[in-house]
């Protein structure tokens, strides 16, 4: 078969044979691949990659392995996660993984997008133009949900399946050749889900562990284009689940995410659920460690809600869930097709409020649905200042090509900014957090503040607290006590650190008192 060229798309190349099987061998060391599979014979890779000539110049000189990679990600925890599973592969490999600051000194850019947004979409566009003729490969959702935007034509894309196979495609690519892989993975005919989570991760933070539970979702909302890129619901086993916690907390992760596209759907498609999938892993989580759950759609939760609360009150469990509610009109849900009514939602809420302590609930918001009118607004409104939400993503509706909202008929632009703008206002109009000065809370130290002068805290309500920025508390459980709190944080000094964890991050830094 020809390699095509010109106009010619290929959306699946697995089901092609390229021209050239001879460049496309894996390396193999000790009889297995470089992603860890055992190599029983000679492997015939001629079916993994179909390749097209592209405008950028032939580098047959560059020894594999060996250049500088570019990763921009964009969207949510699980595009995150599945960045770093691609970075882990190639820095394995010998690619060497840039930061921001040495982006244009990469030899290629990985861009790994999202597509729940127009914005999150342009920001891709702008960055490609940004690579100003760098090899380019676009991960994530916008590919795999829309393989035939002309804007990817001459551009080397990867699904949101096919990340266990990121070299193969950074390879070719830096050969000048473009590259589509975009097919679901399949064994005996049956599509599988992700990635296999025991892959080699860089991890954006060395602290912080991401583990996607399931690909997928099992609902079919008619603004989200998500599952046009994720698919139905696919999870992965439990026992696959708690051997990568177990191993990221060996490598000395503090603190596991669990990350899907709705997290109280696991296990539905394999007999199973959350929360017996949950009581595993946290059996595996260290003292001084935290476990974090990701999002959540109404419906699945509302049937787990009296086992979640123990889960939540577990003392390495955040007291923490994001539930999108997205409107408060039971005709608006209906049109969104979101399969719950405003008093489920409010079941959940009052429900944990009630029964787990200091519970951190948070939320999300469209304004402007198509179908949206101002009484259907107003309810919205109302919810928002019944909760209080500590956290509220209020987000304005964008008609995604290929969904069922985007042949609706649009609220006018001012009135969705009117109603973004009276919600917004009033969440900037209540402190939550103007109670909480002269407290005392035992908080994770994870990360660095945006501002780079101190470090970042969380109490088991998942609140964020900003503390001095000395090196040896990160990664530790530390008691802090409140001196200010703002709209959005609170600042504090550190009362006590456990005594052995901190000698023992004293000596590992050589801190000493003088």
């Amino acid at each position: 078969m020809p390699v095509p060229c010109g106009d010619d798309v290929v959306e699946d190349i697995e089901d092609l044979i390229s021209a050239e099987p001879s460049k496309l061998r894996p390396r193999v060391v000790n009889g297995h691949t470089q992603n860890g599979t055992k190599v029983e014979k000679e492997q015939d890779v001629s079916e993994l990659l179909e390749l097209r000539p592209s405008e950028v110049p032939n580098t047959d000189s560059h020894i594999p392995g060996t250049q500088k990679i570019y990763f921009k990600t964009w969207g949510c925890t699980h595009n995150t996660s599945d960045s770093e599973y691609m970075a882990g592969q190639l820095q394995e490999y010998g690619y060497q993984i840039v930061n921001d600051d040495q982006r244009d000194e990469a030899d290629l850019w990985i861009l790994n997008s999202c597509t729940v947004k127009t914005p999150a979409e342009d920001h891709l566009r702008n960055y490609m133009k940004m690579a100003k003729g760098k090899p380019l490969v676009v991960a994530g959702c916008v590919p795999q949900g829309a393989p035939r935007s002309g804007y990817l034509s001459n551009i080397s894309t990867i699904g949101v399946q096919q990340i266990d196979r990121v070299v193969e495609v950074v390879e070719e690519t830096l050969k000048g050749n473009t590259v589509r892989l975009l097919g679901p993975k399949r064994q005996g005919g049956k599509k599988l889900g992700g990635a296999s989570l025991l892959l080699p991760k860089v991890r954006r933070n060395p602290l912080i562990e991401i583990i996607p539970i399931s690909t997928g979702c099992l609902n079919a909302c008619t603004y989200c284009k998500t599952k046009h890129a994720r698919g139905d619901l696919g999870s992965y086993p439990p026992a696959e689940i708690v051997a990568r916690a177990r191993q990221a907390f060996e490598e000395g992760v503090c603190e596991l995410w669990l990350t899907s596209e709705d997290t109280g759907a696991y296990g539905r498609d394999i007999g199973t659920n959350l929360t017996e999938m949950l009581w595993q892993v946290v059996e595996t989580i260290p003292d001084g460690c935290m476990l974090r759950l990701g999002m959540t759609n109404p419906p699945y939760m509302v049937e787990l809600l009296p086992e979640m609360v123990k889960i939540l009150n577990h003392p390495r469990v955040y007291s923490f869930l994001h539930v999108p509610v997205q409107s408060a009109s039971d005709g608006v849900l209906a049109d969104m097709k979101r399969e719950y009514v405003r008093s489920d939602f409010e079941h959940l809420v009052d429900f944990l409020r009630e029964n787990v302590p200091d519970v951190n609930i948070v939320t999300d918001i469209i304004c402007g649905f198509p179908t949206e009118n101002e009484q259907d607004f107003e309810e919205t409104f109302d919810l928002c200042m019944k909760y209080k939400f500590v956290s509220l993503y209020i987000n304005q509706f964008f008609p995604r090509p290929g969904t069922p909202a985007a042949k609706m008929e649009r609220v006018p632009p001012a009135e969705v900014k009117r109603r973004t703008k009276k919600l917004t206002d009033l969440f900037l109009s209540y402190e939550p957090y103007s109670g909480c000065k002269g407290k005392t809370y035992k908080a994770l130290v994870t990360e660095l503040s945006h501002d780079k002068q101190h470090y970042v805290a969380h109490n088991k309500s998942y609140h964020q607290i900003l503390v001095p920025k000395r090196p040896e508390i990160l990664g530790k459980m530390v008691t802090v006590k409140i001196t200010e709190t703002g709209r959005h944080y609170m600042n504090a000094e550190i009362v006590d650190v456990d005594s052995d964890q901190l000698m023992a991050a004293r000596c590992a830094l050589n801190i000493t008192d003088d």
